[in-house]
């Protein structure tokens, strides 16, 4: 077996049946400290947690650097995966500043801010695509900065009360516009909240394998087919509203760089020529994600077998180097 078939094999586990690796007590403790010593003690202890997780989680491990070949096109060793799994852990590290509107500490650059501008101008709210790569949450920190912008968050109803309890954990006084899917009134309060001009945040880079119904399209990307979830375009769509595709990287130190591109505007999309324009929106958004990757490759998050075991990349690792 090659060592990245190897790899893709020993992070093939579905990334819905694990249990995540938190614990509420530790993040308040963690929160308290790094809100009255700084950032950079927080940063500091980041080092150890983060050495920790690549030394003791083989799963994600492996995943990290199985993606990390890919995006690289090249081997990557150890010091690509502790970087990609420090980067992960210094966006989840910034969200307790974040949440508690220490936006002095950071260095935000806003690109495409105007295609938000003029959505929130054209009223009836617009869709934010993004993705599990980069901070979510440095992109709602814009929206705190613009008094009308308002963003509502879509995600299925477990991972709703796990973020509420992170979120408690940060800061108990934040209260957040979640929006649950799986109910059966999930569209009609996504199509309120459009109505109240709000912007729904939606993540359209994981499926969630164990829901049948989840409509899956696969895609290239990275240099393998990967099923990649339809279902938040068909829902733009069917509400006729634009798309935005939206990511904030995190580039080193307090800099973030915030992404927004036009991906898609059902608003006069025939209902004959809705599932021509899905398909072509999905396109786009994967070759943006694709380029985002290897414009910042540490930023991205799926700590999983992504292309499910697929076509492996055909190099080998240097003599000593295979884990």
């Amino acid at each position: 077996m090659t060592w990245p078939a190897k790899r893709q094999q020993a992070a093939s586990a579905d990334w819905s049946s694990r249990e995540e690796r938190s614990n509420i007590t530790l993040l308040r403790i963690m929160s308290w400290l790094s809100l009255r010593l700084g950032r950079p003690f927080g940063r500091a202890a980041l080092r150890l947690i983060t050495a920790y997780f690549v030394l003791f989680s083989p799963i994600a491990r492996h995943a990290s650097r199985a993606y990390l070949d890919r995006v690289l096109g090249r081997y990557a060793g150890w010091s690509d995966g502790f970087k990609h799994v420090f980067t992960f852990a210094a966006t989840i590290h910034d969200r307790i500043y974040l949440l508690n509107e220490r936006f002095d500490l950071f260095d935000i650059r806003v690109h495409g801010g105007e295609l938000v501008d003029a959505a929130m101008a054209r009223g009836g709210g617009a869709f934010l695509l993004g993705a599990h790569m980069g901070s979510f949450e440095v992109i709602r920190a814009v929206g705190r900065l613009r008094p009308n912008l308002r963003v509502a968050i879509t995600m299925y109803e477990e991972n709703a009360h796990k973020l509420n309890d992170v979120l408690e954990a940060i800061n108990p006084a934040l209260r957040q516009d979640l929006i649950a899917l799986g109910r059966i009134d999930a569209m009609l309060k996504v199509r309120e909240y459009l109505e109240r001009g709000f912007m729904i945040g939606m993540l359209a880079d994981r499926t969630l394998s164990q829901r049948a119904t989840d409509p899956v399209q696969q895609c290239d990307f990275l240099g393998a087919p990967a099923g990649f979830p339809t279902g938040p375009l068909r829902m733009a769509a069917m509400l006729r509203r634009p798309v935005i595709f939206m990511t904030g990287l995190y580039r080193g130190g307090n800099r973030y760089d915030i992404h927004f591109e036009t991906l898609a505007d059902f608003s006069h999309v025939a209902r004959g020529q809705r599932e021509h324009e899905v398909q072509a929106a999905l396109a786009r958004y994967v070759g943006m994600l694709e380029r985002h990757c290897h414009d910042a490759p540490y930023n991205w998050f799926n700590f999983y077998d992504f292309w499910q075991s697929g076509p492996p990349l055909s190099s080998a690792p240097p003599p000593g180097n295979e884990p």
